[in-house]
């Protein structure tokens, strides 16, 4: 079986607007300008398209799993169902201890082996640096998104997913 390429996609703050607070209501959730259309390109690309997210909220009692399905549900029609997985970590370490919760890669690596990834043409686009931790344990290459960090915080940083797309397409050209 031939290996697959991936995006890796944190949620909050790269395919939706982080508010700086759990979003997990339907009417808070706003997937950002652009998204739909980054997605169709490495879709068109070839990349399979996989959400990784921590989510919290789940193991504190903030809201409750439900939640958080209706809202990926939410994305995936607001994107065509152009998303091949979503996976995502519900605890936290003061409620339960998790190795799927990033800075952690157990939701990269179950990704990697259900769908045979190939990490060197792989990447991770996120917003923290615990996206970008989660990719580099499993070889993958992460691109930083959003204005959190100071410029120069990281090798690849871009203002949102439709500029990391045309990064990692560039770079997909010259591999």
């Amino acid at each position: 079986m031939q290996q697959q390429k991936c995006i890796f996609l944190d949620r909050d703050g790269v395919l939706n607007r982080e508010r700086g607070e759990y979003t997990y209501r339907l009417d808070d959730f706003e997937v950002l300008p652009g998204v739909p259309e980054a997605l169709r390109l490495l879709k068109k690309n070839g990349f399979l398209l996989i959400v990784v997210t921590n989510q919290a909220g789940i193991a504190k009692e903030l809201y409750k799993k439900e939640d958080v399905l209706a809202c990926h549900s939410k994305l995936q029609e607001s994107c065509d169902t152009l998303i091949d997985a979503i996976y995502y970590a519900p605890g936290h370490p003061n409620y339960s201890e998790s190795l799927s919760r990033k800075p952690n890669s157990l939701m990269l690596e179950r990704a990697i082996a259900k769908y045979n990834i190939d990490t060197a043409q792989s990447w991770m686009v996120g917003d923290s640096e615990r996206d970008l931790q989660a990719a580099g344990k499993v070889g993958v290459r992460s691109i930083l998104v959003g204005d959190k960090y100071n410029a120069g915080a990281h090798e690849y940083q871009v203002k949102d997913l439709w500029e990391a797309a045309q990064v990692m397409l560039g770079k997909e050209r010259v591999a």
